[in-house]
């Protein structure tokens, strides 16, 4: 099974970016997804999660600024982010919630300056 992460780049602070994540494998609806992103030096953190009935929580963090929604006929979880901000700099990552039980994808890098 592999999580392959997209949609990363440059953005200027107050900018937009939408990810996606795509997932191989089977049962992809059965499961709840999340959206995870590590900065330099720091852990990685929880951002948004979306359960298989699509219930949604958000990190104070990215709340109203962040949305995550999913496709599964297209086995695809996507991050839609908004008011960019240079703390939103890291590798943004998707796995299942709220147990990471898949292999960490590479990620995508998304970099905001200011």
């Amino acid at each position: 099974v592999q999580l392959q992460a997209s949609g990363g780049g440059l953005a200027q602070a107050g900018g937009s970016l939408r990810l996606a994540c795509a997932a191989s494998g089977s049962h992809f609806s059965r499961y709840a997804w999340g959206w995870y992103r590590q900065a330099p030096g720091k852990q990685r953190e929880l951002l948004a999660a979306i359960s298989s009935d699509r219930g949604i929580n958000y990190a104070d963090s990215v709340k109203g600024r962040f949305t995550i929604s999913r496709d599964n006929a297209k086995n695809t979880v996507y991050l839609q982010m908004k008011s960019l901000k240079p703390e939103d700099t890291a590798v943004y990552y998707c796995n299942t919630w709220p147990r990471a039980a898949r292999q960490w994808g590479q990620g995508t890098l998304v970099t905001v300056s200011s």
